[in-house]
Order: C-alpha cells, then structure tokens, then sequence
C-alpha cells in the first residue's frame, strides 16, 4: 500500500469520526431535555401535551432545516454548514437553558431544531461520497445519536437532580463547543458542488414535486415517515413513560433510556452493513418486527406490572427498531444519482420528518388522555404498520 494510499484511508476515516462526533454534539442538545421533563412541566405548570408541543416544534424545525441544509451544502461546501450547525446548536442550547417562560422554551427549542438540522443531510451526502459501502458509514454516522443519547440522559438526570434542569440542558453547549472545534481544525475545507448555480433554481417547485412523486422515493418516504413517528416519540418520552407508566425510578428510568441508545447506536452500523449485503427491505423488516414486539412487551410491563422483566428486554427490542434509519436512509441513497443526493436527500428528509416530528404530540397528548400504556401501544401499531407495508411489497413483488 503506497503512502498517498495510506494517507487517504486516515483522512476517510477521520472525517467519518467527526461527522460522528458532529452529529452526537447536535443529538446531545436536543436529548438532555427528556429526563428533564417532569422538572420543565413542574417549572412552568404545564401539562405533558404542551411540552409534547414544544419538543414537536424543535424537531418539526430540524426537518425543516434538512432541504436548505442540502442545497447550502451544495453551494458553500459541507464543512461550513457541519461548522454553523454545530455552533449554532451550542447557542440555541444556551437561550434554551436561560428560557424564563413555557413560551420562550418553545421558541429556543425551534431555533434549536434549526442549526442542528442543519449537520445531518450534508454530512451523510459528504460520507457517502467517501464510501463505497455505502451501508456502513451511514450506519456508523447515525450511530452518532444513539451514541448521544447512551451519555446524555443519565448526565443531564444527574445534573438536574443536584441543580436544576437549566444546568442539565446546557449540557448541550458543553458538548458542542469541543467537537466545533475538533471538527474545524481536522476537517479540511470542502469544495461547493454547486457555486454559481442561483439559489431560486434550487427551491424551484417542479423538480421538487417530481422527485417526491417517484414511485419508489414515495413508498420509502412512507417508510421513513413512521420509522421518524416512532423515533421522535421514544426520544421525547421513554424516560417518562418508564418512571410514569412502569412506577420505576427517575435515576433507572434514565440508565434504562441510556440502555436503549446503546443497543441503538451498537445495531446501527451492523444493520446497515447487513443490508449492504442482504437487501435493504430484508433488513428494515427485522427492525420493524422487533418495534412491534418491544413495544407491546412495554405496554405489557406497564400494563401487568411485571417489572423488569418485562421492561428490560422491551427497551432493548425498541433499540434495536430504531435502528431502521440505516437501511432506510441508505435506500434513499441506493435511488438518487450523485447530482440529486445532496438537495435530494434534505427534500426527503424534511418531508417525511415533518410528518414525524408529530410524533412528540401526539404520544404526549394521548398519554394525557388514556395513560401511557395506551400512548406506546400506538407506537406498536405503527410498527405493524410499517412492517405490513415493507412485506406487501417483497411478498407481493409490488416493485417499490
């Protein structure tokens, strides 16, 4: 292997570890907020649904971010867009900590969702021209999250216990300021894809319309839709539903929501390897399964009162269903050219996380009104859902 050889493979390498890190640094600030919601509905006298609604609109506000994201990263170059995205999450995560009412909250928890929107899609378009395997760095790239959420939550419980959960959210700037700057000192600049082109041409509506209307890109835009329904509500509640729902403890409650990401971020890049090698439906199948089972067994738990031994193994079955991003998000990969991958993934992310983003509210508002057993059997549901739409389609050779 000659030097130059060597050199290439340290540099891929190195940017897939702070793409990584990036993201885990964007995850960490929206994720301290969960365990400390109790505390925030205490502080502001407020009920689940409405904290629900706030959590809502940051993550609507990071789907939103998704598209321009794309097309900024096609005209600045990506390592400028990783870099606001990091910086800003460490801003919003400071005016989020200082919110000194509910309304406030919500506006600093969407300015949030916005510079963090700002990292996924073009950090994942710049991995996977890195790549070959396209599978397994998406894989190891969104395990950044799941790798957020194994530290975050008990850290944030741990420092909101002891002084307030202002001190737990800023947890978020402290882990953002660092990786910006890693990221910018070992990240070499990146060239724009697209600098001359007007941004107009961009936002165009047509050529949007007629790539969402892809046969193909619709059905996975559905798939990833109720993956992203799912997900958003686990992040948003399990910690609650677990010390509300199952009567356990705040402090295990968040070693449990630490267990999730870590079964979580351990199956990301293993499911997607696996469906660089098996299929990317085949792949998606196991995942859904395992959501309708995980989330049945907690509802039982929660339901029957059967402890942990019940709520152990459910929580490591949902880690492993939201391992579904990695097989999905390299489907989307797998359907657009080069050309399209870059505003083309941001379009889809924003479509069907905009959808998902409803997740937050409407498990917080159905918790509020039936209990939390019921609020998570929808989640089973939606699992079943998505896993009868990806077998019609391989058991009846649908095409999509």
């Amino acid at each position: 292997m000659s030097a130059t050889t060597t050199v290439n493979w340290r540099y891929e390498h190195t940017a897939l570890a702070l793409c990584t890190l990036a993201f885990t640094g964007t995850m960490v600030a929206r994720l301290v907020v969960s365990p400390l919601v109790p505390e925030i509905t205490t502080q502001f006298d407020v009920t689940n649904g409405t904290v629900g609604l706030a959590l809502s609109g940051m993550w609507l506000t990071y789907a939103l971010a998704q598209f321009p994201s794309g097309v900024l990263g096609d005209r600045y170059g990506e390592r400028r867009v990783i870099l606001t995205a990091v910086g800003a999450t460490a801003v919003a995560s400071v005016l989020l900590a200082a919110s000194p009412s509910m309304v406030a909250f919500a506006l600093f928890a969407a300015a949030l969702g916005v510079g963090a929107g700002l990292h996924y899609s073009v950090a994942t378009t710049f991995l996977t021209r890195q790549f070959d395997d396209t599978g397994r760095a998406v894989g190891v790239h969104v395990a950044g999250g799941p790798l957020a959420g194994l530290a975050a939550p008990p850290a944030a419980a741990l420092v909101g216990s002891r002084y307030g959960w202002r001190a737990g959210v800023l947890l978020g700037a402290a882990v953002a300021v660092p990786v910006f700057l890693l990221f910018a000192w070992r990240v070499r600049p990146t060239e724009p894809l697209r600098p001359d082109q007007p941004m107009g041409e961009r936002f165009a509506l047509g050529p949007l319309v007629e790539l969402l209307s892809r046969p193909r890109i619709l059905y996975t835009t559905a798939l990833a839709t109720m993956g992203a329904f799912t997900w958003q509500a686990t992040a948003s509640f399990l910690p609650t539903f677990l010390e509300v729902g199952t009567g356990l403890s705040s402090a295990l409650s968040a070693l449990l929501f630490s267990v999730y990401f870590l079964v979580h971020g351990g199956t990301q890049p293993v499911t997607g390897s696996v469906s660089d090698r098996i299929g990317r439906d085949a792949t998606a199948m196991v995942t859904m399964a395992a959501g309708v089972v995980g989330y049945g067994t907690l509802v039982a738990a929660a339901t029957l009162d059967l402890g942990l031994l019940a709520v152990v193994p459910g929580v490591a079955l949902v880690g492993l269903a939201m391992s579904w991003g990695a097989p999905v998000q390299s489907r989307f990969m797998d359907l657009l050219s080069d050309a399209e991958r870059g505003a083309g993934f941001g379009l889809v992310r924003t479509a069907y996380m905009v959808t998902g983003a409803s997740g937050s509210v409407v498990v917080g508002t159905v918790s509020d009104a039936a209990g939390w057993a019921v609020a998570f059997g929808l989640l089973a549901c939606v699992m079943a859902l998505g896993l009868a739409t990806l077998s019609a389609n391989r058991l009846l050779g649908l095409g999509y």
